[in-house]
C-alpha cells in the first residue's frame, strides 16, 4: 500500500513540470523507416541530446511521418520530408528544421528555434 501511495505522489509531483498535452516545449522529430539522414541523425546527434540543454528545454518526441499529426499540435503544416524536427510550445509550431543538415547546422539552426521559446 504505501508504494502505491509513494508511485501516485510520484505522479502526481511529475505532472507539475507537464502541461495537459506534455512538455510545454517538444522538439517532433518526424521520421520513416530506411530514412539514412535519420539514421545519421540518431547517430551523431540522438545519444547526446537529452544531455543537453536544448534537450531539456524540448524533450524529443518522434513521431512516424505517416502517422497523423497528434490533435493537440495545432496549425502544423504537413511533413512531407524526413527527417523533419518541429518545434512546439503549448502545441503550437515554434519554427521548423527540414532535413539533417549535419551535426554543426542542426545545433545552430535548433539553438535559433529554441531562442523564440518564451522565457521559462
Amino acid at each position: 500500500m504505501r508504494r502505491i501511495s509513494m508511485l501516485i505522489a510520484m505522479i502526481l509531483l511529475a505532472g507539475i513540470s507537464f502541461s495537459k498535452t506534455g512538455f510545454a516545449a517538444e522538439l517532433l522529430m518526424f521520421e520513416e523507416e530506411g530514412c539514412s539522414w535519420c539514421e545519421k541523425w540518431n547517430e551523431e546527434i540522438g545519444p547526446i541530446y537529452p544531455k543537453t540543454a536544448e534537450g531539456k528545454r524540448a524533450p524529443l518526441r518522434r513521431l512516424d511521418i505517416h502517422d497523423p499529426i497528434p490533435d493537440y499540435i495545432e496549425n502544423t503544416a504537413i511533413v512531407h520530408y524526413t527527417p523533419t524536427f518541429v518545434l512546439v510550445d503549448k502545441g503550437k509550431e515554434i519554427g521548423r528544421i527540414t532535413g539533417y543538415p549535419g551535426e554543426e547546422n542542426f545545433w545552430w539552426f535548433l539553438e535559433q528555434l529554441v531562442a523564440k521559446l518564451p522565457k521559462e
